[in-house]
């Protein structure tokens, strides 16, 4: 073929694609996760069969010879043999290091994969954090899974000996189980794609550590209603599981597929557990592809959650100073992470409505919303409302009200109080109250009380 003629190819090839994908926009969310299989593996048909089109004709020799080996070496096709089932587990006979049975199944699931560093070992450092900024009722609702990823098994029997001897107690009760999953269940690691100009060596441990991530999933799918993921080297805020609860509560009946409670990697992404069989199929997919944390933002998409929820103050805060690869240098840090998260809202469920002109899509209900978002309203005018019903009577304990933003300090509510009331009735196009009683009035753009 001429290299015109592949142009024209790709480009009807592409058109046809985004013919399919835009019918798919018309489906319902609940209909996206059934059509994920079937897109993820054509997808991946496409963009092998594009970049193969590009290569010189002796590479091409190289990849097929590449591409046999690896369909016929008996621990890919023992790894992915069950691939087109999406919603089944991946077939791993983990070996458990250090473990009593899980008596029940749990509210939360937090996930670490830890691999051998050639500076510093925060793992016991972040396994402490997540106990002891944990209540006596919280830990009740947690069980921490550990998988010591790294095929060295000296380092491995040194780690276990050091978890044993520190959190002995947790591992009796239950609530902490340290597992490894065999090299030989490993797809090839080696000769890989070299993506985005990636060194061999990086690209190794970067597919790797999608693999390390994808058997984790796969072993906590059914030990708790949710799992959140972290990393081997960071630190919690205090009863961050309360603050968590407190968000999924105030979800209750939006569609979500991760809820994000650190900016930073792999840190803090939370999930409903049935969808970590679909996870963990779908890194192991695309493990030598791209890292992890842009797998995620691929697979939320294809679920059908357009945006980034994520919440602030940050629970979770990253604190190795060095990489897991090479030993490497790595200072960030979340500047959204508190300490002791005591001001996460639990906004019940409510309806809201407001006569003041919005400005572009920032509606009312951004304003009642746990994600970091807001109402952005021209300027009000005396008698305008803000009127939030909740779908059922409810005992308020605090009321909190900010206006204006950091970067809009001065586009603030300058005048305005806020009223309880009871007894609704529906008027015209909206609903209000018989009686109303003021509990106070804005300073500086804000309303703020307690003991309501």
């Amino acid at each position: 073929m001429t290299a015109s003629f592949l142009r024209m190819l790709k480009f009807y090839q592409m058109k046809h694609i985004f013919e399919i994908l835009d019918k798919m926009r018309c489906l319902r969310k609940r209909s996206t996760v059934s059509f994920l299989g079937v897109l993820v593996i054509f997808l991946l048909f496409m963009n092998l069969y594009i970049e193969d089109s590009y290569v010189l004709e002796g590479d091409k020799q190289l990849i097929r010879e590449t591409s046999t080996h690896q369909l016929n070496s008996e621990r890919y096709v023992h790894t992915f043999k069950d691939l087109s089932n999406f919603s089944g587990a991946i077939n791993v006979t983990y070996r458990y290091l250090a473990a009593t049975p899980l008596q029940r199944k749990r509210f939360l699931t937090i996930g670490l994969s830890s691999v051998k560093r050639k500076k510093g070992n925060y793992l016991l450092e972040t396994i402490k954090s997540i106990f002891e900024q944990s209540s006596y009722e919280e830990l009740k609702e947690i069980s921490v899974v550990v998988h010591l990823a790294d095929f060295n098994s000296s380092w491995r029997e040194v780690i276990v000996q050091d978890i044993t001897q520190k959190f002995a107690h947790h591992i009796i009760a239950g609530r902490l189980v340290v597992i490894h999953a065999p090299e030989e269940y490993y797809p090839i690691l080696d000769g890989l794609k070299r993506n985005y100009n990636d060194p061999e060596d990086r690209v190794r441990f970067r597919s790797k550590q999608n693999v390390d991530y994808a058997f984790l999933l796969n072993f906590c799918a059914n030990t708790s209603d949710y799992y959140v993921m972290l990393e081997d080297d960071v630190r919690c805020s205090k009863n961050f599981l309360t603050a968590i609860k407190k968000v999924i509560t105030s979800l209750e009946g939006t569609y979500w597929v991760t809820l994000e409670f650190s900016k930073l990697g792999y840190i803090g992404k939370l999930y409903h557990s049935h969808d970590l069989p679909r996870l963990a199929h779908f890194l192991l997919m695309f493990y030598q592809e791209m890292p992890c944390d842009w797998l995620l933002t691929h697979f939320r998409g294809l679920l059908a959650q357009k945006n980034v929820i994520r919440f602030k103050p940050s629970l979770f805060q990253h604190m190795g100073y060095y990489s897991s690869y090479k030993g490497t240098e790595n200072k960030l840090k979340d500047d959204d992470f508190e300490e002791e998260s005591f001001d996460i809202p639990d906004n019940p469920p409510a309806n809201l409505y407001t006569n003041m002109n919005v400005f572009e899509n920032y509606e009312a209900s951004k304003a009642y919303s746990s994600v970091d978002e807001y109402f952005w309203g021209k300027p009000p005018s005396a008698g305008d409302v803000f009127v939030i019903i909740f779908e059922n009577p409810i005992l308020i304990k605090k009321i909190k009200v900010s206006t204006g933003t950091e970067d809009r300090q001065n586009d603030i509510l300058h005048h305005g109080a806020l009223d309880v009331g009871e007894n609704v009735i529906d008027f015209k196009q909206s609903r209000q109250c018989v009686t109303y009683l003021r509990l106070g009035e804005f300073k500086n753009g804000n309303f703020e009380m307690s003991e309501v």
